[in-house]
């Protein structure tokens, strides 16, 4: 087994870490990053990754240079959330699981970058890592499709399950273990993360892009003023059978759980969480609201 730091932030990078531990590895260091304030009290809060590192009884910190004097031989990072300099990555070579093909998807938010652009498949890479962004050669990789009803929680739950098997596969060894790596052929596209805008729901484009939408988890609309987020949604047939729109019905148009969308489709209402209310079932909301004829989303 080897001796590790191990460098993550997010829920997706604890699975991996106790992994590690799991196979019987010796994690010197665990590198997080700051508490933050939360609340109403603004009381500091760990990150997932350290908040199961103190769990695990591991060594902690959130200052990245910690690492070099922790005497291990091999990094591993998962979603840390920050460049790792050549200054340090001079000193102890870091791999890195990243939850998208690459050259696809480099940087902050490939799981859900994949998801709105419809891609049929994505993939977990275990790649070195340098001070580029996402640009280090792959040791080995993983694809798998994504379902067309997976939200991006569930398609990153599978991911992280794939990532934790890798680790498994070709780290007993450390580096002396490793696959050759080949280098990243293509060209690259960029993750940005995920902006507030483009999670409303534009009732113009069709509902299979809306669906992708409401996978993300926070899409919102707009119902009487106030704001409405849908928290699940399908392209599926109501109980009378195939949907169909009619010449006269507008983006937006609210026909039980239809909604009105591009190209002739409809999106299929299923949860939906109204402003300052807890989520509902679409049946429990439209008995409140009772809409009337003609009413629609967006307005």
């Amino acid at each position: 087994m080897v001796r590790l730091v191990y460098l993550g932030t997010p829920e997706a990078a604890v699975d991996p870490l106790r992994a590690l531990v799991a196979a019987g590895h010796d994690i010197a260091l665990v590198v997080s990053r700051p508490d933050k304030r939360r609340g109403r009290g603004s009381a500091l809060v760990p990150s997932p990754v350290k908040a199961a590192a103190m769990e695990l009884g591991l060594p902690v910190t959130d200052v990245l240079e910690d690492v070099l004097g922790a005497g291990a031989e091999l990094g591993v990072v998962v979603a840390y959330g920050r460049i790792i300099p050549a200054a340090v990555l001079d000193r102890i070579p870091m791999v890195n699981l990243h939850f998208s093909r690459l050259p696809r998807w480099r940087g902050a938010a490939p799981v859900e970058r994949a998801i709105l652009a419809g891609d049929a498949k994505t993939a977990v890479c275990l790649m070195a890592v340098d001070v580029d962004l996402d640009t280090g050669a792959i040791y080995a990789e993983e694809d798998t499709a994504i379902d067309e009803n997976e939200s991006v929680d569930e398609l990153k739950r599978r991911l992280v399950g794939i990532g934790c098997r890798l680790l498994e596969d070709h780290l007993a060894d450390g580096l002396a273990g490793l696959p050759t790596p080949r280098a990243q052929a293509g060209e690259p596209t960029y993750a940005e993360k995920i902006r507030s805008e483009e999670l409303q729901l534009h009732w113009e484009m069709a509902a299979a892009h809306l669906r992708r939408v409401v996978s993300l988890g926070r899409a919102w609309t707009t119902f009487r003023g106030k704001r409405l987020r849908v928290l699940r949604a399908d392209r599926g047939t109501p109980a009378g059978g195939e949907p169909t729109v009619s010449e006269g019905d507008s983006p937006g148009a609210l026909t039980g759980e239809l909604v009105t969308a591009g190209e002739g489709t409809r999106l299929r209402l299923i949860t939906v969480q109204p402003e300052g209310k807890q989520p509902m079932a679409v049946a429990d909301w439209l008995r409140g609201v009772r809409p009337e004829v003609g009413e629609r989303l967006g307005s």
